[in-house]
């Protein structure tokens, strides 16, 4: 009897291994190495800048080095005229570049996104200046605006000007002609996350508002804008950012003159710490600027709703 119960008895179901932890961590190990070396060479700069803000330090007067406290930021506030100036033309000059690449950027994107021929090589071309550094952009147009063999060259053989006159050296053309030379290379940007965007739009969405009779700006107003809301925003705060940390244009173009008036606040950092070898004090400015940054970009979310929906 006890033999055939333990017969009829089902036989106890296999121990389940326990899983390996070593599968699950494997990808976190594999990313370890870059993950910290990217924490590194981001991590460590920050810190140290936010460190040296803090001290006077000068390598050409060891003497005078030392901790300083928040002296380095009330000197900026309260005695320095130049960080004001520069800080105000920062303002100014990514206001209307951000401002006139977006408007021009859109306009391109529109235009290229047209079935038209040749309409390959019409994009190529609109793009192509994105693909050009900074100091290469410069130096174009430094030779564009060269008084001898440039634009203003031609343009006093047609009657149109004077000999010798040089855009950049001039405090009434100087910002016009800046703008102008980094409009050249920023306006790609734009058109080109703005013609990404442009692809994804469904053709039936216009369709149906042909048919309701809207016009193209109704459609323009009511169906393109809204559907690039993100995109716009984006960009407009990615460029405002590269924008106000722009140096290679400006310091090749004019070097922040003449008589200051292109000097972005960026550019009289790089002039206070590799000119003036004052490390300290433009570590100061630094904190100051990524503060300043970092305040507008979180403002500028939020008041422009990024991510939410359309109404």
């Amino acid at each position: 009897m006890a033999q055939a119960a333990a017969v009829a008895k089902p036989p106890a179901p296999p121990r389940r291994r326990r899983a390996s932890a070593t599968p699950r961590r494997l990808p976190y190990l594999l990313i370890a190495p870059a993950a910290l070396l990217m924490l590194g060479f981001i991590a460590y700069p920050v810190i140290s800048v936010f460190y040296y803000s803090l001290q006077n330090y000068n390598p050409t007067k060891p003497w005078r080095n030392g901790y300083a406290g928040f002296d380095n930021f009330v000197h900026a506030f309260t005695k320095d005229p130049v960080f004001w100036d520069t800080l105000v033309f920062s303002a100014k000059w990514v206001v209307v570049e951000v401002g006139l690449q977006l408007l021009f950027g859109l306009a391109l994107a529109l235009i290229v996104n047209q079935t038209f021929v040749g309409r390959g090589l019409g994009r190529a071309l609109v793009f192509s200046p994105w693909a050009v550094s900074g100091v290469l952009t410069s130096a174009i147009w430094v030779l564009l605006y060269n008084s001898q063999t440039g634009i203003t060259r031609y343009l006093a053989d047609m009657g149109i000007g004077s000999y010798g006159t040089s855009w950049l050296s001039d405090t009434s053309t100087v910002f016009p002609a800046a703008v102008v030379a980094d409009l050249w290379r920023g306006v790609p940007f734009f058109a080109i996350l703005i013609l990404a965007d442009l692809q994804s739009v469904s053709r039936d969405l216009y369709e149906a508002a042909e048919v309701d009779g809207a016009s193209r700006l109704k459609q323009f107003w009511h169906i393109t804008l809204p559907h690039l809301k993100d995109a716009i925003i984006l960009s407009t705060l990615l460029r405002a950012v590269w924008e106000f940390n722009n140096v290679d244009l400006l310091y090749t173009l004019t070097g922040g003159g003449p008589a200051g008036e292109t000097t972005t606040l960026p550019l009289y950092i790089a002039n206070t710490s590799v000119d003036a070898h004052n490390f300290g004090y433009a570590s100061a400015l630094t904190t100051v600027a990524f503060v300043i940054l970092l305040f507008c970009s979180m403002v500028y979310l939020r008041l422009s709703k990024f991510g939410g929906e359309s109404k």
